[in-house]
């Protein structure tokens, strides 16, 4: 279950452009996580990718490229889900809205060139569904980028390096703007959590059953807090294949923290919703109002990233040692 926001993942794969960029024409490859060599007699002009993965292409340049997504785009009031990031959802086929929707019947009629998705599991096509995954795979060739157990900049990297292959142009405005943005967000977070004087963060997750301690040693982004100071609280048995330790109600306070990072995405209870449970009340950080979002499935691009570091910086600004 990843409602408790960790997921795995191999880091061994390098992405890398092939011997030909998409402006160059002719022959197209592309290395991906797995690791395996993705190749087209030339480059892909109709990709179909998960939209978070969609998302991250756009923000490094890709657009008309991008024909289809699967994976939450639009919310039920027809707004983008925070994941489709600046995709024109209203233009992008959608040929499913949620886990488990792919409508195998509108891919092909996308006549696709490309399949692109995370990997959070090495060989696990995130996203597509087990029953459907050997008819979906046949009709177009696929490329994987690893988003688990490693740090948040290599799949940022690496997704870079995919749109470039397909035709980004890396040097543009807006996507130096962006990797600037974040490389001065990380430095901020850095001093912040300095200043904060060993400020404890745990990032959690709320169900009608369970509170799920998340393992910071499994997502790309706790990775990279940690890696900036950020001092996490670590479960000390995890389950779930490692993402995290799940509590009942009774025990949430087993761990005690100073802010929590609180999983924000429309599977996991919200702190309104929360508020019903006693044992959510009696929490330190929830007495103390230090809590803040959490996006468990982070855009991974610098545009798509750099606002949740600057969130969590706001946060640890905040923030008081409750103990």
């Amino acid at each position: 279950m990843l409602a408790a926001c960790g997921s795995s993942g191999d880091s061994g794969g390098k992405a890398s452009g092939g011997a030909q960029d998409a402006a160059g024409g002719g022959a197209w490859s592309f290395t991906d996580d797995r690791p395996q060599t993705v190749t087209a007699k030339s480059t892909p002009a109709r990709v179909v990718a998960f939209t978070g993965a969609a998302a991250a292409l756009a923000d490094f340049g890709l657009d008309k490229q991008l024909v289809g997504v699967f994976g939450e785009t639009k919310a039920a009031d027809g707004k983008a889900d925070p994941q489709a990031g600046s995709l024109d959802v209203d233009r992008i086929e959608i040929i499913g809205n949620a886990w488990g929707e792919f409508s195998i019947e509108k891919y092909a009629a996308l006549r696709p060139e490309l399949l692109v998705t995370h990997m959070y599991d090495p060989g696990a096509y995130w996203y597509v569904p087990d029953e459907s995954k050997d008819k979906i795979l046949q009709l177009a060739p696929q490329a994987l980028v690893s988003t688990g157990r490693v740090t948040i900049t290599q799949p940022i990297e690496h997704y870079a390096k995919l749109a470039e292959s397909l035709g980004a142009d890396l040097k543009a405005a807006k996507v130096v703007d962006a990797k600037a943005r974040f490389e001065k967000a990380s430095e901020e977070l850095r001093q912040a959590v300095k200043a904060a004087g060993g400020v404890k963060v745990m990032a959690c997750s709320g169900s009608a059953d369970l509170f799920y301690v998340s393992n910071p040693k499994i997502s790309c982004d706790l990775i990279y807090f940690a890696e900036l100071g950020v001092e996490f609280i670590q479960p000390e048995k995890t389950d779930g294949g490692d993402y995290y330790e799940g509590l009942s109600w009774e025990n949430a306070g087993k761990y005690p923290a100073d802010l929590l990072l609180l999983d924000q995405r429309s599977t996991a209870l919200q702190p309104k919703d929360l508020a019903a449970k006693p044992a959510w009340g009696q929490l330190a950080a929830v007495k103390a109002e230090q809590i803040t979002p959490w996006d468990a499935v982070p855009r991974f691009s610098y545009a798509g990233f750099a606002p949740l570091i600057e969130r969590l910086t706001a946060a640890v600004q905040k923030s008081r040692k409750l103990s």
